[in-house]
């Protein structure tokens, strides 16, 4: 009797913590006005929550992106959403994707679909409105599992349970799900990492082996992107400790040269992994003393902003470094020079690098991450009315020697200096 009193009392808590989740996003969010549009649409007409925000839910999870699922077709969807005057764009129509823009939070919401034709990279779809056929199509059980605004679920493959035993399972066979779309090999990654706490299964494991060769039919930006969910993960600092895991990244990426130094991280690097700046973490991943820095460049197509900090960080260390590197009085120059992101980023790759943790490099990160960059006090103006000069080559030269000896006096310069600059 006790026994079955604590179950239906176990079942009921789950119940209220979901149920407490989901009214915590209708209050923070106009979410409400979506249910609302398409549930008034017709008699048959449904949406509900779906995959990641609905997972992190049931684990007790920060819950930062919402995916919905509905029964129309998207055509259907937009005029919906037209009427009610709720502002969304195409983001992804072709696979009936929708997303939603009310005050700043973006939600998106998908047709419910089956494949018709995959080939490892997209999938020609059909649209539906059977809720288990859409279920069926998706990677895992913990993904596919649906919940109303108020947090009743739909759950046809026991999704919810998997969560909780931690058990990451495919829907169907592993082998067949994994060529309907390669990436779901990172995903598995991301999630047994984050969920598990079972052994791999061996048939899973042959699966991925097996398909390896897949990744070649996927676009490098789609790789990274999902290279970085795992990185931006909290499982993502137990990866050097699974061995399968960490084995397939490595042949996936074969321009992480730097890997292993994830292995034996100094205690300050340990404690900071999970909020390690993405490009940052790439940084350390492929630097050396070859060209890989610049081929994964080329091959990644990374951007000309991210592009610009790994060349700083990877032209500073191919340098010397020496005792004078790390002081107080060059760290003010770089500051200046290249600003304060470069000057922060080469702190924390040298902190990251380093077997022991140099307090003199924790000291610097702490005085410099609030510190503006030194502005010059003489303007180009100030020189044409207080020392008649016109504009002009003559005018700019002036203006750089002043800068390089106020920056050599530690960004200090005197009146006498600059008059003294100005008459030679």
């Amino acid at each position: 009797m006790m026994t079955l009193l604590n179950k239906i009392f176990s079942q009921s808590k789950n119940f209220n913590y979901l149920n407490l989740a989901f009214q915590k996003i209708k209050k923070k969010t106009e979410i409400k006005k979506i249910f609302k549009a398409i549930e008034e649409f017709s008699n048959n007409s449904e949406i509900r929550y779906v995959g990641g925000c609905v997972r992190k839910a049931i684990n007790n999870e920060l819950i930062d992106d919402i995916d919905l699922a509905v029964n129309l077709n998207p055509d259907d969807v937009c005029k919906i959403l037209k009427k009610n005057n709720i502002k969304f764009y195409k983001t992804g129509i072709d696979h009936g994707t929708i997303t939603v823009l009310i005050r700043n939070k973006k939600f998106e919401i998908t047709s419910l679909r089956k494949d018709i034709l995959t080939d490892g990279r997209h999938a020609k779809v059909k649209f539906s409105n059977d809720w288990h056929e859409d279920a069926s199509r998706r990677d895992f059980t913990i993904n596919s599992i649906y919940a109303d605004i108020d947090g009743n679920l739909f759950d046809p493959f026991d999704g919810k349970k998997d969560l909780e035993n931690g058990e990451i399972k495919f829907i169907g066979e592993a082998e067949k799900r994994i060529k309907e779309d390669y990436l779901r090999i990172l995903r598995y990654i991301r999630f047994f990492l984050n969920y598990s706490k079972k052994k791999h299964n061996s048939d899973v494991t042959k699966a991925i082996k097996q398909n390896l060769d897949g990744f070649s039919k996927i676009s490098p930006e789609r790789l990274l992107e999902e290279f970085k969910k795992l990185a931006d993960s909290s499982g993502f600092s137990k990866l050097t400790k699974d061995i399968f895991c960490f084995e397939i990244i490595k042949l996936i990426f074969p321009q992480f040269k730097n890997i292993n130094i994830f292995k034996k991280l100094n205690n300050f690097a340990k404690e900071n992994i999970n909020n390690l700046d993405f490009i940052l973490l790439i940084s350390l991943l492929i630097i050396d003393d070859t060209d890989n820095t610049d081929y994964f460049i080329y091959k990644f197509n990374i951007s000309k902003k991210d592009e610009k900090r790994i060349l700083f960080l990877n032209n500073f260390f191919s340098s010397k470094i020496s005792s004078k590197t790390f002081s107080k009085k060059n760290l003010d120059k770089i500051l200046y020079f290249n600003g304060k992101q470069s000057l922060l980023d080469l702190l924390y790759f040298q902190i990251f690098r380093s077997k022991k943790v140099d307090k003199k490099i924790i000291e610097m990160i702490e005085f410099f991450k609030d510190k503006e960059a030194p502005l010059l006090p003489l303007r180009a103006i100030t020189l044409m009315t207080e020392y008649n000069f016109s504009e002009g080559k003559e005018l700019g030269v002036k203006l750089k020697e002043i800068e390089k000896k106020w920056v050599e006096n530690n960004f200090e310069i005197s009146k006498l200096e600059v008059q003294k600059i100005i008459k030679n």
